[in-house]
């Protein structure tokens, strides 16, 4: 039996105690960052200057022109439970401020080196406290405006299994960037300026339009597409900007929520976004929507987890109910209605029968044909014979070579492999849609297709998503396709979180086939895109990619990037894009090319089909 070694029980040192305390709510610099934000929020504030180095661990400023704290209570601020925003447990049923707990300051200073300079309108002058682990170092009147500075440094100094434990300075980086960025949106009436190791990020105006603040601190792309609502109903309110239909995202990185003024999570919420966008969005997109939502204090219950993060309605279907309306309104509206261009007006609608596939295509003159007719879908693009290879150890991508045998026989050569009777490598026989004959297309999405025994249908989207994704892993795992440089470069817009990791995914997009360059402040100018790509795919592609990205993605990790990549795929031709028929020769030729034809990257089938029997069958003949 194992021994055990029996302790009399016995009370913490208070050193102890406060330092598990603050763990529970300073984990990270962005902890600290968000509890003085809230902070100088409290206070009455509209300036505040926010200002970090390395990210947050070396270095955090918080500087507004609030309140300020009376030089006879700022000790006491710094203590366990003290605080100026709830007296009573009966005010915890109608909190209407950001903080309330009293445990952040005392919470910051026992892990960490702390400053305080504050000063009241009717102080003559201000006063300042060092604090280093909970233990007062100075304290001191100082000339100062009104209102409160705190500076931390060396955040953990004195706890080193935190420290050791924070994530890279680039992830800390991103997400206080997040924090903050979001904080401007929900306080438009509020001058927030965000400083990075001594470079401005942004610097919001504080004139209370928070359509600008969306323009300045997120994608101009993803604010050009918002319908803007305002809804009122008896207890609630809402004010939103979402997307129309449209226009989707391979993730939920731009739904933004508030609740009375509090960024939060909601299950709630974000089921009732989904509803309404339910059947105008394809599976797995998902639409922006920046949500500002209020109801009385009394009606919600905050305190429910230490970062104050998740929150609890007191009538969940009422709030469900009321939000969904309104968005569905929204989604109503004219603005909603996709705008018709010229293209999609004169879109191909060339008629498909018994299109043999079998056949030599030329490449070259497919491509200058298309690029004459700029049509939906780009052929794979070969500028010269040097690019005519494209390898991979599970794939090749290169221009095939048909002979054509006395006998008639047509045969595939690749890789000195013949590929005839669909033989795979083990000499089993394998599904070759090279032996199909096309025999037209129906709904614009599938290619029809009959071999001796079977009659098929081909998802053209999903078909071209498999093609895109093994030429861009094979782009990423040995070496780019090829660049072909465009005319005239256009330019993408991130977030200044993603910007800041920008060292680690240009170098992922420059082996997939794109020339990108700093053009400003989380600006990037593509003076070159993937050979095999159209700009329209090309600029999807990109947009989907960047979108994909966040604090956890680790650039050196392969099944990272698979998963990126995956869902990024979306720029393939779509379900009722209409194809001429040398596009779906050339798509099911690409098709054969690949790795796993029979499934897209996200596991749904390419091709189905049905047997001479079976159709019989149904027409009762058997």
């Amino acid at each position: 039996m194992e021994n055990r070694i029996h302790h009399r029980i016995q009370e913490l040192p208070q050193e102890v105690a406060d330092k598990i305390a603050a763990g529970e709510v300073i984990d990270r610099p962005l902890s600290v960052v968000k509890e003085l934000v809230e902070n100088a929020i409290d206070s009455g504030a509209d300036s505040i200057i926010i200002e970090f180095r390395n990210g947050g661990k070396t270095y955090i400023r918080v500087t507004d022109n609030g309140a300020g704290i009376d030089s006879c209570d700022v000790e006491l601020a710094f203590k366990r439970h003290a605080t100026s925003k709830i007296e009573t447990a009966k005010d915890l049923e109608s909190i209407q401020s950001l903080g309330f707990r009293g445990e952040a300051l005392s919470s910051i200073c026992v892990v960490s080196k702390t400053e305080v300079i504050t000063k009241t309108s009717t102080g003559v002058a201000g006063f300042r406290m060092l604090f280093s682990g909970s233990q007062i170092l100075e304290k001191s009147e100082i000339g100062c405006p009104q209102g409160t500075t705190i500076v931390v440094t060396d955040l953990f100094f004195n706890t080193p299994a935190r420290y050791k434990f924070m994530k890279p300075e680039s992830t800390e980086t991103s997400l206080i960037i997040d924090f903050v960025s979001k904080m401007a949106l929900a306080y438009p009436s509020i001058k927030i300026r965000l400083i990075n190791n001594g470079n401005i990020l942004f610097s919001t105006s504080g004139k209370g339009d928070l359509f600008d603040n969306i323009l300045m601190i997120f994608n101009t792309d993803v604010a050009k597409k918002l319908i803007h609502i305002e809804d009122l109903d008896n207890n609630f309110s809402i004010e939103a900007y979402i997307s129309v239909p449209s226009f989707t995202q391979a993730s939920r990185k731009n739904q933004i929520i508030f609740v009375n003024g509090r960024t939060i999570s909601s299950k709630i919420i974000d089921q009732a976004i989904a509803a309404a966008y339910r059947e105008k969005t394809p599976e797995n997109r998902y639409p922006s929507a920046f949500i500002f939502f209020h109801l009385p204090p009394a009606q919600l219950d905050v305190n429910i987890h230490p970062n104050k993060k998740e929150v609890r309605f007191e009538d969940e279907k009422a709030v469900s109910a009321f939000i969904q309306k309104a968005l569905l309104d929204g989604l109503s509206s004219k603005f909603a209605i996709p705008e018709v261009t010229g293209k999609s007006i004169f879109a191909s609608s060339e008629k498909i029968m018994e299109l043999p596939i079998t056949e030599q295509i030329n490449i070259k003159q497919l491509f200058a044909a298309k690029r004459e007719s700029e049509s939906l879908y780009k052929l794979s693009q070969i500028s010269s014979d040097k690019n005519n290879e494209y390898i991979d150890h599970k794939f090749s991508y290169n221009d095939r070579k048909l002979e054509v045998h006395g006998d008639g026989k047509e045969e595939f050569h690749d890789h000195g492999l013949l590929l005839k009777e669909g033989k795979n490598h083990n000499n089993v026989a394998a599904f070759d849609v090279l032996s199909l004959a096309v025999t037209g297309i129906i709904f614009d999405t599938y290619i029809t297709a009959v071999d001796d025994d079977h009659f098929y249908l081909i998802d053209q989207h999903a078909a071209h998503e498999r093609v895109f994704y093994e030429m861009l892993m094979s782009s990423y795992c040995n070496r780019p396709i090829g660049i072909q440089t465009i005319i005239f470069p256009f330019t993408v817009n991130t977030s200044f979180s993603v910007s800041e990791t920008s060292e680690n995914w240009l170098s992922v997009l420059k082996c997939l086939g794109y020339d990108l360059v700093i053009f400003g402040p989380k600006i990037y100018r593509v003076d070159g895109i993937p050979m095999f790509m159209n700009l329209d795919e090309a600029k999807l592609f990109l947009d989907d990619f960047l979108e994909n990205i966040s604090d956890h993605t680790n650039f050196e990790d392969r099944n990272m990037i698979e998963k990126i990549i995956s869902k990024a795929c979306k720029s393939a031709i779509k379900a009722h894009d209409k194809l001429s028929s040398q596009e779906v020769k050339q798509l099911l030729l690409d098709l054969s090319k690949t790795d796993k034809p029979g499934s897209c990257p996200h596991g749904r089938p390419v091709y189905i089909k049905l047997s001479k029997h079976e159709i019989e069958k149904l027409f009762k003949r058997v």
